[in-house]
């Protein structure tokens, strides 16, 4: 893992993989997500880059490895565009991913640096709260129409929610949502 130059700024970018890929999946596709229909990781990590205006992004991509398995494959793509996977394991009851995820947003609330994470769950919306202030930045990247009401309301407090598909341009695909659309980005043609 990198260090942080002197007075670069570092965004740490956590995704939950788990929930974009069963919101993804169950909420917009109805099926489970061929790879063309993916998120382009790189993408989601290169956003991480410019979001804030950063230097460095340390990526982090939590996956449940409580079955004794990984997707190799998969981790050695992570690995390859420069995330680091966090496979975790545990009980059938426990949901390792969300606790790996808010044990390690409680650890930043004592470091520099800004927090992007990959979500749509409201379960991470004490840890991120508690995040939000002065010298700081924080957002999710989530499908907005998703994105939890928790998550929602603490757009209030400063926490900024970029839409994963419009904003950040993850997918190589037209996505099949239903989402509000500001006036000045409708396209008829889209619907002709």
């Amino acid at each position: 893992m990198s260090t942080v130059s002197e007075g670069a700024r570092r965004t740490y970018l956590l995704v939950d993989g788990e929930n974009i890929d069963a919101t993804l999946g169950g909420s917009i596709l109805g099926a489970r997500p061929a790879p063309e229909e993916r998120p382009r990781w790189e993408r989601v990590l290169e956003f991480a880059r410019t979001a804030f205006g950063g230097d460095e992004v340390t990526g982090l991509f939590f996956l449940n490895a409580s079955h004794g398995t990984m997707p190799m494959s998969f981790v050695q793509a992570l690995l390859a565009i420069g995330f680091r996977p966090i496979p975790l394991a545990g009980s059938a009851e426990e949901k390792v991913v969300d606790i790996g995820i808010q044990r390690t947003l409680d650890a930043l609330a004592d470091r520099p640096g800004d927090v992007l994470l990959a979500s749509n769950d409201g379960d991470f919306a004490p840890q991120l709260a508690a995040l939000l202030g002065p010298g700081r930045e924080v957002g999710v990247l989530a499908f907005t129409e998703f994105a939890s009401t928790a998550l929602q309301g603490l757009t209030e407090g400063g926490l900024r929610i970029f839409d994963l598909e419009q904003d950040v341009r993850a997918f190589n695909v037209t996505l099949p949502r239903l989402r509000i659309i500001p006036l000045d980005e409708f396209d008829p043609t889209r619907y002709l």
